[in-house]
């Protein structure tokens, strides 16, 4: 397939980074925001002598708030839009902004603080709809028109979905759920004030993300974004693509996505997403894919993609399972992908490969033939007493370790429950007495070959099960850790510092 391609790994330095999603920010609007806590964030980076700065998904989320549950694969989470920053453009009044109950600091309420906002940004686009502010609207004209390849879709989509008072697209209108242009342009015409409203969303969000992004990048710290494998359902990828999915007459799935019994869940894990009929995407040459990278790339630098392994094979279960244990493993478009994406962004892929769960010499085949780096994930490496593939005498640089992830329990928390013998393990093979046993597994991290280190900020604040952020399986209660502004202090970010410049990070 022409010139080898080339492990852009290598070209970099050891780097490390914390793992931290915009909603655990600090603030006063029930949820963080890319405000000025974002910025005192990046500050703490710099300060640290972190590199890397990792998110979750950025997308505007469904069903169970989870950021892996997205409406859209190209559109921003508009929750998490400054309302200070609103102000200062004028689009808010200081009552808008002075009015706030007191939130509790320590998580995010998704449906108090959905009402919330939605009020905020109702207001904001309320002003932005009678401004004459010649600059600003020719701003957002020029947003529309850069992004018209799929905002238009995901405005009309949402619009439709208010329309429609939230139910799953399938249940609309029959012209709207599978609409002719024809349909496209009549509802459109119905809906001109919401799909003008979403677009103003979008067009605030990315002026705000882009903004925070500049300002990371001039301080040398580079952005992870996350893309999961699959979409949601009832999201504007799949309502505006049918073609592209595994779907019924009605709309429906035939069957969908899940992972088979492992670490996290005996009877596996029912995502229900829709699968993609792969023979239609190799047709156009991956087009649809090519785009969500290429496009993502413009919001992050280096971009993890969830679930790896699901491009070589992927489990499918029935539509109407109970669970996942029934489900079957299907082969999925493996290296034809990763060379459209070669032929179209370059070879140098920016790429790191969830590679966790059940991995086959052919995934390992997938992820080294594009030179992409792996997960090691410290936590797995000492679940058992048995020699295994997490611990980090067994690590290459190709390779980005974390002490957990986000579907992790915290460190300190995890410790605090796993089997004595386990415990006895890794105080022998950390050489430590496990009174400091957070710090202890940063080190470790930080002291592996791997080029890049990450830890969640929870493990860098040494906190417990409390602060988890996601429990794999279980529908309600996620996504929700926040932190308070004095927690990001000079004593922690001068002792991340110290082991950061040891270990040549």
């Amino acid at each position: 397939m022409g010139t080898e391609p080339v492990n852009i790994m290598e070209k970099n330095p050891r780097k490390s980074g914390i793992i931290a999603h915009p909603t655990s920010f600090p603030g006063p609007y029930g949820i963080g925001d890319l405000g000025k806590n974002a910025y005192a964030f990046i500050d703490f980076l710099e300060l640290s002598g972190q590199k890397l700065w990792q998110v979750l998904p950025i997308g505007p989320t469904g069903y169970g708030d989870s950021p892996y549950q997205s409406f859209s694969s190209f559109a921003g989470q508009p929750l998490i839009i400054s309302p200070d920053r609103l102000y200062e453009m004028g689009l808010l009044d200081k009552v808008d902004i002075d009015d706030i109950k007191p939130w509790d600091p320590s998580k995010v309420d998704f449906g108090p603080v959905i009402l919330y906002k939605n009020r905020l940004l109702e207001k904001a686009f309320e002003k932005f709809d009678l401004t004459e502010d010649a600059t600003l609207l020719k701003a957002f004209k020029n947003f529309c028109s850069k992004q018209k390849a799929w905002l238009g879709d995901y405005a009309l989509f949402m619009a439709s979905k208010d329309y429609h008072e939230g139910v799953v697209w399938t249940k609309w209108d029959t012209s709207i759920a599978f609409p002719t242009e024809a349909d496209k342009k009549s509802w459109t015409r119905k809906l001109a004030k919401s799909i003008k409203y979403y677009k103003f969303l979008q067009f605030i969000f990315f002026d705000q993300w882009f903004a925070l992004k500049t300002y990371a990048n001039e301080k040398g710290i580079e952005i992870i974004g996350d893309t999961p494998i699959f979409v949601a359902f009832d999201s504007a990828d799949v309502w505006a693509n049918k073609e592209l999915f595994y779907l019924d007459e009605k709309g429906y799935p035939t069957s969908v996505a899940g992972v088979p019994p492992d670490y996290f869940s005996e009877t596996g894990q029912l995502w229900g997403n829709p699968l993609y009929n792969w023979d239609v995407h190799k047709s156009t040459n991956y087009a649809w894919w090519v785009e969500k990278v290429r496009y993502t790339l413009t919001l992050v630098d280096i971009l993890r993609i969830d679930h790896f392994r699901g491009f070589e094979a992927y489990w499918a279960v029935p539509f109407d399972a109970p669970n996942a244990i029934s489900g079957e493993w299907r082969k999925g478009p493996f290296k034809d992908l990763f060379y459209a994406f070669q032929e179209a962004l370059g070879h140098d892929l920016p790429i790191i490969a969830e590679d966790l769960g059940v991995i086959t010499m052919e995934v390992e085949d997938l992820r080294d033939t594009f030179n992409l780096p792996g997960m090691k994930i410290l936590q797995f490496g000492f679940e058992t007493v048995e020699e295994n593939g997490f611990l980090p005498h067994h690590f290459v640089p190709s390779s980005v370790c974390y002490t957990g992830t986000h579907d992790n329990d915290t460190t300190l928390g995890w410790y605090q429950t796993i089997p004595e013998a386990s415990k006895d393990k890794i105080r022998r093979y950390l050489n430590t007495d496990a009174s400091h046993i957070v710090w202890d597994m940063i080190r470790a991290c930080f002291g592996s070959v791997s080029v890049m280190a990450i830890v969640p900020l929870q493990d860098v604040m040494n906190l417990d099960s409390s602060a988890r952020m996601n429990i794999p399986g279980i529908a309600g209660g996620n996504w929700q850790w926040r932190y308070t502004e004095d927690m990001l202090n000079h004593d922690l970010s001068g002792r991340l510092k110290a082991i950061t410049t040891l270990y040549g990070r």
